[in-house]
């Protein structure tokens, strides 16, 4: 039953409701999740935003937007998983965009918050790092000034040695006796990044012509920096300069090379209370940023699973007011009028979710509902189910069938895996392909209800076909003989033994080099022999077997295809197509590649061994010469004339008939309306003259002309491409095994 339903698309009817504006959004809501009506858009004149429900779209937008920014925020706490589930009542549109503002404006305080304490924590962090690397350098330096100073001691005082060390390490000294000629040693101390160290030297030393002296002290790990929040590996450095001209450069080289510049006192005093303090505030601040994580967590915590149920239903709603603006209002502007597709067998349940609507929305007026007449071309649609689905996508992947065509998806449904199982076939690799497919049909409901990743989603979607897959590779591996690759003797012995009596066929030595000896002409029970595997004939054989099989199956399916549009011509009630395009397709077709596979077939049952390429090539090279040794019956060189006959008038036969009949069809309708005129007033019969000129305004000879032109071409062309396309039911097959030489492809003739 399910193979006749997908055979032809379902019956549709155009359809018309007026619904009252107050039950309009129920009604609405009700028919989408029936899923069974394909609405018309009665407004394409209009722009989106002159539509009447723009804004609603709009506020649906919005909602949408902020529910993203909150998705986001919760991907980036990295706490998902934590959420215990809420069960908060149902809430109105209304409510959810206020409950939506709250939390976004809540969300960006918090952010606020917390960017600008991560900053301050970050500053003070560089800080501490300043004080402490560059105290250790200050350090280093007055140690070395003591020492110094102590060698010097027979020609010093204590005191002034002791005056000496307890000075500031830097300060005003007067370097030249001359007042006009003082200069001011400064420095400054600051983080950079490791990268930009080697430069930022340089440009100084440059800038200063080489007063400066430049000390760095680099940090293992990396920091945050305070303006762009990612982690840095940065240095600590000390610049020391002369005058205040060289301090401006020194500043605008930091600020240009993104350096940040902290204030070091240069009194050890000041230097232990500044650490203190900044101590201090960096406990401070990380105690008050991981409130704020916490208060954070709280309010994502408080949307628990919410969140995606508040996503799904900003998004019905959003296509609900889609749907609604496709809908033409009313001059009263009390209902609305809307058109739609809808199969025939679905109009009960139509009606019952018109009813449930109304009801819902306690409107004292129901929905007028009634079907339409047309001339316009339905949509087509198949009624599927979980099994069918998948296929039906397959066929849909290429192109979507007229209204009332044969659909092949219920004939996919065996051919898709059955030539998948063709090129794999491999009873090994199928029980493994079975379990995996078995898991997933098991456990359909629960994994139906689990997010899957993008891989494990495309595999349950297409379980079903998986399983047949399996199935129909476990059925050819047995054909093939193969199980992951070794042979098995399952259906009786083997029709050849070993030359030496002493060795059994398995275990032959001569079974790779000179061959061995067939004792029996009873063939092997099902499938090929297993003396074949491993065997020096084995390449030949099974690649002739493969490749003509491949050739069989193709002219078969390609068969199948022509027989299908005889079914849709007679559907139709088309005589044209069924005279001058499914009787020349088959005769074209079965003359040259049917007679093909009935060669292929004679020469297995004969056990002959004729070239079938040689036959082929002279079939339209020399058709009269004397085939000789490749003749396989008596009289195939008449036989062959005369197919070749038949495919070359078949090309015309396809090309010229259909158009010419249908010119003729169409110039004699328009004489029988033009007599038709005669009998009308003159007013009328100038509207109907304007319908003629439009009608004929329809039937273009030269595109007819040109299409069946294209067709015919394509159809030749195909019956050779496709034909030998099918061989890669044998190529995949062989070269997954061994590579193929040119002449091993040949042999498929």
């Amino acid at each position: 039953m399910v193979a006749m339903d997908l055979f032809r698309s379902e019956e549709m009817s155009l359809v018309q409701l007026i619904i009252p504006a107050e039950s309009a959004h129920d009604t609405i809501t009700c028919l989408a999740e029936l899923g069974l009506l394909q609405f018309k858009d009665l407004n394409p004149e209009k722009s989106p935003f002159q539509r009447t429900y723009a804004n609603q779209l709009k506020r649906c937008g919005e909602m949408g937007r902020k529910i993203r920014y909150i998705q986001d925020q919760i991907a980036k706490s990295g706490k998902t998983s934590s959420y215990r589930p809420l069960t908060d009542k149902d809430i109105n549109l209304n409510e959810l965009e206020t409950k939506l503002t709250e939390l976004e404006a809540e969300l960006l305080e918090i952010n606020a918050n917390t960017d600008r304490l991560q900053r301050t924590h970050s500053e003070l962090t560089e800080l501490q790092l300043v004080l402490h690397k560059a105290g250790v350098l200050f350090g280093s330096a007055r140690d070395a000034a003591s020492t110094v100073q102590h060698q010097g001691a027979d020609t010093e005082n204590g005191s002034s040695i002791e005056e000496a060390v307890d000075y500031p390490l830097l300060q005003e000294q007067e370097m030249q006796t001359d007042p006009s000629k003082q200069a001011r040693l400064g420095f400054v101390t600051g983080l950079i990044s490791k990268a930009k160290a080697a430069s930022f030297e340089r440009i100084i030393f440059r800038a200063t012509r080489g007063n400066m002296f430049l000390k760095q002290a680099p940090i293992e790990d990396a920091v945050l920096d305070p303006a762009t929040g990612e982690k840095v590996e940065k240095t600590v450095f000390v610049l020391f300069f002369s005058g205040e001209r060289a301090r401006t450069k020194v500043v605008k080289i930091c600020e240009a090379f993104g350096a940040n510049r902290y204030h070091f006192p240069d009194d050890p005093n000041r230097q232990r209370q500044m650490k203190s303090e900044v101590d201090m505030r960096l406990v401070e601040l990380q105690s008050t940023l991981d409130a704020g994580i916490h208060h954070r967590d709280n309010v994502f915590n408080s949307i628990g699973y919410n969140l995606e149920k508040w996503a799904v239903m900003v998004r019905r709603e959003k296509a609900v007011y889609v749907t609604l603006n496709m809908l033409s209002i009313d001059v009263t502007r009390k209902c609305l009028v809307a058109e739609g597709w809808c199969p025939v067998s679905a109009k009960p349940k139509i009606h019952d979710a018109l009813q449930r609507a109304a009801h819902v929305s306690n409107s004292q007026v129901n929905t007028i509902f009634q079907v339409l007449h047309t001339k316009e071309t339905p949509p087509s649609y198949f009624e599927t189910n979980k099994f069918t689905s998948a296929f039906q996508e397959i066929v849909e992947a290429y192109g979507v069938g007229r209204y009332q065509e044969a659909n092949p998806g219920c004939f996919t449904i065996i051919t898709f895996p059955f030539l998948f199982a063709v090129m794999f076939g491999d009873w090994g690799h199928g029980i493994c392909l079975l379990l995996g497919a078995l898991y997933l049909v098991l456990n359909e409901k629960k994994l139906g209800s689990k997010k899957l990743g993008d891989t494990m989603e495309m595999a349950y979607g297409g379980r079903y076909v998986i399983l047949l897959m399996a199935m129909f590779s476990i059925y050819t591996g047995f054909i093939y003989n193969e199980f992951f690759s070794v042979s098995f003797g399952f259906f009786g012995g083997s029709a050849y033994q070993c030359p030496d009596p002493q060795y059994s066929v398995k275990n032959c030595p001569t079974a790779t080099t000179s061959g061995v000896e067939k004792w029996s002409y009873e063939p092997y029970a099902f499938g090929i022999d297993p003396i074949w595997h491993g065997s020096r004939s084995e390449l030949p054989f099974t690649n002739s077997l493969k490749m003509k099989m491949s050739i069989l199956l193709g002219i078969c399916q390609m068969n199948l295809g022509i027989l299908l549009s005889y079914f849709n011509a007679r559907y139709f009630r088309s005589a044209l197509d069924v005279w001058y395009q499914f009787i020349p397709q088959l005769l074209f077709l079965n003359a040259l590649f049917g007679y093909l596979s009935f060669l292929i077939i004679l020469k297995w049952c004969q056990g002959s061994k004729p070239d079938l390429y040689h036959i082929m090539i002279y079939m339209f090279l020399s058709p009269t010469e004397d085939l000789g040794e490749n003749q396989l019956f008596i009289g195939q060189t008449y036989v062959q004339i005369v197919l070749l006959l038949v495919a070359l008038v078949a090309v015309p036969w396809m090309l010229f008939p259909k158009p010419l009949i249908m010119r003729k069809q169409h110039i004699q309708k328009m004489h029988g309306r033009t007599y038709g005129f005669l009998r009308e007033s003159d007013t009328e019969s100038t509207d109907l003259e304007v319908d003629v000129e439009h009608d004929e305004e329809e039937f273009e000879f030269s595109e007819v002309f040109v299409h069946q032109m294209i067709h015919t071409i394509e159809f030749v062309l195909n019956s050779v491409s496709n034909t030998a396309s099918y061989l890669r039911l044998w190529a995949l097959r062989t070269f997954g095994l061994q590579s193929c030489t040119r002449t091993a492809f040949c042999g498929v003739l």
